[in-house]
């Protein structure tokens, strides 16, 4: 039986599970943080990629997303640029305007999960986590809503529930983080059909993708996107346009995140100091507004008995 060589990675990388497992580390706040060189990660070939959606369906499916306004069959929907949302965690863009470009080009936008987290590094609660499998995951049980999170990323992903007023999240790809703990593909791996996506360690994907680039020069641009962005990324790209062109960053540099956020975070200590005095405020005037409102609510009723015994004696006279 033939395998396949996203699969056979996928496989190599499932077996490797139990030794990069074991107890997560929170990227540091205000300590340099140098991630885990033996993660795993997903390399993005855009030159197989046709737009057919289905890494969009099997995302919404396995993290239980709400179902789209149009269907994962419906295509045109790539006529429009898109990013994900609170309720898309993975979205396929095209560009058919490219000179370089014989035919459209598409590709697939989601977290990367850095190494190297800025999500992570600029939250003062520590919500955000970099696992030893490659995946940055959300705690939402600590996240205070401060949204720097947002704020920092360069790739503008995390997005926020404005909507769910009582109990907004920070939502974003968690890289199925449950599922390749229990030694899965990532969904959206698992799902494309033409193999534009592969799972496996870090290292052997960035090696696996230079020798396509020496392979076939002619076919992509000469680099593997997410190698030294911002210090690294778990989620790696290869292109036969400048990546630019696609809508990714190429200003980054190769600096590291926590690096550049040391000097604002050294107000972080006094911020984890005075943030409890606010909330303590805030509960306060809550609690205050709850006890004016139950006063209210009692003489309205005392009011209302008293007028509805006042007219049954009338009545009665």
């Amino acid at each position: 039986m033939s395998i396949s060589r996203r699969k056979f990675l996928g496989w190599v990388g499932a077996a490797g599970l139990s030794t990069a497992l074991g107890k997560s580390a929170a990227a540091a706040t205000h300590k340099h943080f140098s991630g885990y060189p033996g993660s795993f990660a997903v390399l993005h070939d855009t030159t197989f990629c046709v737009g057919c959606r289905n890494c969009e369906a099997a995302c919404n499916k396995v993290n239980d997303l709400p179902q789209p306004d149009r269907p994962f069959t419906d295509l045109s929907v790539l006529e429009k640029k898109r990013r994900t949302t609170t309720k898309v965690f993975t979205v396929v863009n095209k560009r058919n305007d490219l000179q370089r470009a014989e035919s459209p080009v598409f590709f697939k936008n989601q977290c990367n999960h850095c190494l190297e987290p800025a999500c992570a590094s600029v939250c003062f609660v520590r919500a955000f986590t970099k696992t030893k499998t490659g995946a940055v995951i959300y705690d939402s049980s600590v996240c205070v809503g401060c949204r720097y999170c947002m704020v920092a990323c360069p790739f503008e992903i995390p997005t926020y529930e404005y909507d769910q007023v009582l109990t907004p999240r920070i939502r974003k790809c968690t890289m199925c983080y449950p599922r390749v703990s229990k030694g899965q593909l990532p969904g959206c791996v698992e799902a494309c059909p033409m193999e534009a996506l592969t799972f496996g360690k870090r290292q052997d994907l960035i090696n696996f993708a230079k020798q396509r680039i020496q392979k076939y020069p002619d076919r992509y641009v000469d680099h593997v996107y997410g190698e030294q962005e911002m210090g690294g990324t778990s989620w790696l790209y290869l292109s036969g346009v400048p990546f630019k062109e696609i809508g990714m960053r190429e200003d980054l540099g190769v600096t590291p995140a926590p690096e550049l956020t040391a000097g604002a975070l050294a107000v972080v200590p006094m911020i984890v100091g005075l943030w409890p005095v606010f909330l303590t405020g805030i509960y306060a005037m809550t609690k205050r507004s709850d006890k004016i409102a139950e006063r209210e609510k009692e003489q309205a009723i005392d009011k209302a008995v008293k007028a509805a015994r006042k007219e049954d004696a009338e009545l009665k006279t």
